[in-house]
């Protein structure tokens, strides 16, 4: 018997409607029982799977994470993870939660499986099978998961500052951290609406990609722990959704294998999400595990500075004046937020109100050494605007804009507000791609 006759008999027949045959259900779902009795993995559960059906298969995770395939071709494959024409779709659930999606295709063409009013008996008990089995598999990647979380959480709220407990937590997870360690902040953000959980997806990317330089890194997702500060709630509170912030610790005695890893990481991220934007952000190495709880603030205030700036990746070392703010956000930040408030939050306020740039235009004012020219020609306005602006400024905050003291005071509280991760009022005009209707002033004018 040739390749092809032995792959044609291998296969069920099926009728016009594409429902596999009383016998041929009967056999399928033997070999499917067969493959999960045997503890043969969701790989061959899944085969079993395709061959009953008669089909090209695959099976995501709840993230939309490709879990196993059974397709004869590349081309096949393609297909069904794209949901081309003629693919099929079942969610998969266990006790009403859905833990991922069965995609498929017939593969003799008699039948379009997405048109298919519902699946028939064999697909529905096929779909139950699997999402068990899915949810057998990764059962302890969720916990390892979780346990990273507790472990990330409970450094950086300091409820674990012992250094033999934070060790020995760490080798729990497969992270060895009695030789030093580094921190990166990830940053992610879409640039158009996203299907599924995303952000998982980025965390497993991001931390595979980490791994690759240094075994054993660990990365959980971290906006519980930014959330605890005012920052994180103002993000959310600004709509700000479309957001995810990931923390991972690079164990190891080398200080630049933590750059290497970010630099991995930023480059894995890029290729396999281009619709989405990074920044990656570093702390110094650590040599006693007891200062991870200070490393893991590094980075955070390098992201948030990162963010500020525009810059997709930056190093602790590299956030200049900020670093002197680092023990305010870590052990008063409360005394930071109220610097804040008497400073930089009436603006913000006013902005969110009245769509006004008053904060733009302070920060453009500081950065061009308090010239007002200097302003207008960055920001493609009159003169007269930006004197009526900074006077604006000056009644709404107290502080005088042409004293020393003033500004100072000003830009200290510009880098309050950065350091606590509290993002400015963003609009259409200060969108990715968008220009804001700016049009340069022609010679003479103003």
């Amino acid at each position: 018997m040739s390749d092809a006759e032995a792959a044609a008999a291998d296969e069920p027949k099926t009728g016009a409607t594409g429902s596999v045959p009383a016998a041929a259900s009967l056999e399928a779902l033997a070999e499917i029982s067969a493959a999960v009795e045997g503890g043969a993995g969701l790989h061959e559960v899944v085969r079993a799977v395709a061959r009953g059906l008669g089909a090209g298969v695959a099976v995501l995770d709840a993230a939309l994470g490709v879990l196993a395939v059974a397709c004869r071709s590349p081309e096949e494959e393609r297909a069904v993870l794209a949901q081309g024409t003629g693919v099929g779709t079942l969610e998969l659930r266990v006790a009403e939660r859905r833990v991922g999606e069965l995609r498929f295709r017939p593969r003799d063409g008699s039948a379009d499986a997405s048109a298919a009013p519902e699946p028939d008996a064999v697909l529905r008990m096929a779909g139950s099978v699997i999402a068990l089995e899915v949810e057998r598999a990764r059962a302890p990647e969720r916990a390892t998961e979780a346990a990273v979380g507790r472990f990330l959480d409970d450094v950086m709220s300091r409820r674990a500052t012992d250094r033999e407990n934070i060790v020995a937590r760490g080798r729990e997870l497969g992270a060895d951290l009695a030789d030093g360690a580094g921190v990166l902040v990830v940053r992610a953000h879409a640039h158009q609406p996203e299907q599924g959980d995303w952000r998982a997806r980025v965390l497993a990317a991001a931390e595979r990609a980490a791994r690759r330089v240094a075994t054993g890194a660990l990365g959980a997702s971290i906006k519980g722990l930014s959330g605890r500060r005012r920052g994180g709630a103002e993000r959310d509170a600004r709509g700000r959704g479309g957001e995810g912030e990931l923390m991972i610790v690079v164990p190891g005695a080398e200080a630049p294998l933590a750059e290497r890893a970010g630099t991995a990481v930023l480059r894995e991220l890029e290729s396999r999400f281009p619709q989405h934007g990074f920044a990656v952000a570093r702390s110094r190495h650590i040599t006693d595990a007891a200062d991870l709880y200070r490393a893991g603030g590094e980075a955070l205030l390098a992201a948030n500075v990162a963010a500020a700036r525009g810059e997709q990746t930056l190093a602790f070392e590299e956030t200049g004046s900020y670093r002197l703010l680092l023990s305010s956000m870590s052990e008063d930040p409360e005394e930071l937020e109220r610097f804040y408030a008497e400073t930089i939050a009436p603006l913000v306020a006013y902005d969110e109100q009245y769509e006004t740039a008053l904060l733009r235009t302070l920060e453009t004012y500081l950065d061009s050494d308090a010239s007002v020219a200097g302003t207008a020609q960055r920001l493609f306005t009159h003169r007269h605007t930006i004197r009526y602006r900074l006077e604006r400024v000056r009644e709404l905050t107290g502080l005088d804009i042409g004293s020393s003291e003033g500004r100072e005071r000003l830009g200290l509280g510009l880098k309050a507000m950065r350091v606590l991760g509290l993002a400015p009022p963003a609009g259409p005009a200060t969108e990715r791609g968008a220009e804001g209707g700016r049009v340069p002033r022609e010679e003479g004018s103003g």
